[in-house]
């Protein structure tokens, strides 16, 4: 943090594909007082609630959010009286195939605005009835969760949603910091199911699989001395969350009563079709464990989804008809939706594996995590190879709590302006992408010919830091001898791209994205071009950082970040 802050309370905060929640906790109190919101709009004792909004009928304004944006059970008459919810908006940010994308009457930066602004009021009302005296903007530190496969773009937005939703007071203000899931998670368990099993020795490796709505991801952590976690390989993630069982479950009543009556029932009826996904979710998708054949579950439409009879036509509606409008789930057809998804985790568990070479233990955690079945095929799997292979407690819990744990070290790991990485209960991460920026050099022979540009050069990609590389979070790495192209600038700027590929020689490579444009300030025009100029980049952070030094007098320049957010 480039200043010391007064902060006071740390809201961790998860923000969920499906669900989200938050934790309250005050840095001088123990981690034992960490407190879970279970406090929601028309619903009490639940750690969590939907991430779901529903407009008014312009959609300006948000009416209802969490579990009174979607609808209950339908009457007998089949009738709703609450307008279709928003909801799913997350899958919008990461890079979720086109097709899983859900249809939004609203832009989703809108939505996930508004989301965090509906929750950001909640966690102000929260905050006083335990402390007194807290201003929101000036004495809290808040910690955001995001998945492990989100981009740098992707985290640029969410700090722009964040800023709109008026809880932070400056876009780039550092009361604002992100942790990935499992990374959240993972802190989780050091403190919680690591002890349980007594697995405190310091090189002990053991790996997170958060389990959500929409994605599941995965790390790979080494318990390290005084309480410290360092990343051994990268972390990773996948769209493979439990909503994707419930698109398979949407699939089957597709093909019993016709694409064309889901999406009327959709349309106009849209609570039931919400009811007819909690009912699955609730007696099939959480209790099916894969060890019982004769496990099946009956669907009464008419009791269910009243309001969709009327839509279904044809050869649909006469086979509805003689099975007397019920609809079958056996133990093979549960399975089938099932094991696509499952089978994509246990890959990433694989992969994972394959990379850290030795681990001592996998906690699930999520809400998918509970699912008996995925618990089952783990099991199956792995259990040779690890040891120990569990769900810690509270496991829908993990990821915000850990979230509040990771906020804690951070704040007391600053002084001045200066990281202590010593106290940070983070100490080393994984970097996800090769990270560089656009030069131009002379063009020399054996370059490509049709990249000579005006003057004889050819810009090229320069790499600054490597995909893979293990880096601690106050590593520095330096671009030295920047000096401006004019004398009397005032300004340098340049661009930063990122890339999944360790080799890239251009910023048009395949894979190749933009991240954002650094610009230096230079105020002391007078000396010309004797400015050099050392900038340091830390990637180490969950956002890159940049300082800049002039190289003749030591003066620190001002560097601002400006993201792509398109």
């Amino acid at each position: 943090m480039s200043k010391k802050l007064d902060i006071r309370i740390i809201v961790g905060l998860d923000f969920g594909t499906t669900y989200s929640g938050f934790t309250l906790c005050h840095v001088d109190d123990d981690l034992a007082n960490i407190k879970t919101n279970s406090e929601w709009p028309e619903e009490l004792g639940r750690l969590k609630t939907n991430t779901v909004l529903q407009y008014d009928n312009d959609f300006t304004e948000v009416e209802l959010w969490g579990k009174p944006a979607l609808c209950k059970k339908p009457n007998r008459k089949g009738k709703d009286t609450e307008t279709k919810p928003v909801e799913l908006f997350k899958l919008h940010l990461g890079n979720c195939l086109e097709k899983y994308k859900p249809k939004l009457p609203v832009n989703f930066k809108k939505a996930i605005t508004n989301y965090l602004g509906e929750i950001g009021k909640l966690i102000k009302e929260t905050i006083p009835k335990y402390w007194e005296g807290i201003d929101f903007m000036e004495h809290v530190l808040l910690v955001v969760t995001i998945p492990a496969e989100f981009s740098e773009s992707d985290k640029a937005i969410m700090r722009e949603c964040t800023f709109n939703a008026g809880l932070i007071g400056e876009k780039n203000s550092e009361k604002l910091q992100f942790t990935t899931e499992p990374e959240a998670a993972a802190i989780y368990c050091m403190y919680s199911s690591l002890r349980e099993y007594r697995l405190t020795e310091p090189g002990t490796t053991f790996m997170i699989v958060d389990c959500g709505g929409g994605t599941v991801d995965l790390t790979t952590r080494k318990l390290l001395e005084e309480n410290q976690l360092g990343e051994i390989t990268e972390r990773t993630g996948d769209f493979c969350g439990s909503t994707f069982i419930d698109k398979e479950f949407i699939k089957l009543l597709r093909r019993e009563v016709g694409d064309s009556a889901v999406d009327l029932l959709s349309d106009n009826h849209y609570g039931q079709l919400q009811y007819l996904v909690h009912e699955f979710c609730q007696n099939v998708k959480l209790p099916f464990c894969g060890n019982n054949q004769d496990f099946k579950y009956e669907i009464d439409l008419e009791e269910s989804a009243p309001a969709l009879l009327q839509y279904v036509t044809g050869s649909e509606k006469d086979l509805m008809e003689e099975k007397e409008w019920m609809i079958t789930l056996d133990f093979n057809t549960i399975k089938s939706m099932f094991d696509p998804i499952v089978d994509r985790i246990i890959k990433m568990i694989r992969i994972q594996l394959d990379n850290s070479k030795k681990c001592s233990a996998i906690f699930l955690v999520g809400g998918f995590g509970q699912s008996k079945y995925l618990q089952k095929r783990v099991e199956e799997e792995f259990s040779r190879s690890v040891e120990n292979i569990s769900i810690p407690n509270q496991p829908i819990a993990a990821v915000v709590r850990g979230a509040a744990i990771y906020g804690k070290s951070l704040q007391k790991s600053r002084n001045l302006g200066k990281l202590n990485n010593s106290k940070c209960v983070i100490a080393t991460r994984v970097l996800k992408y090769t990270f560089g920026t656009k030069i131009s050099p002379s063009w020399k022979p054996g370059d490509p010919p049709e990249r000579l540009t005006f003057g004889g050069r050819i810009q090229k990609f320069h790499r600054i830091a490597e995909r893979r590389t293990e880096v601690t979070i106050d590593q520095e790495f330096k671009i030295e001898d920047l000096v401006p192209v004019f004398v009397f600038a005032t300004k340098m700027t340049f661009d930063i791209y990122y890339t999944h590929e360790q080799d890239a020689v251009y910023c048009d490579d395949p894979g190749m994205k933009f991240l954002g444009e650094f610009t230096i300030n230079l105020p002391d025009k007078h000396l010309g071009a004797d400015r050099p100029c050392t900038l340091s980049l830390f990637f180490g952070d969950m956002e890159i950082k940049a300082k800049a030094i002039n190289q003749t007098n030591g003066q620190n320049y001002q560097t601002s970040f400006d993201f792509n957010t398109f």
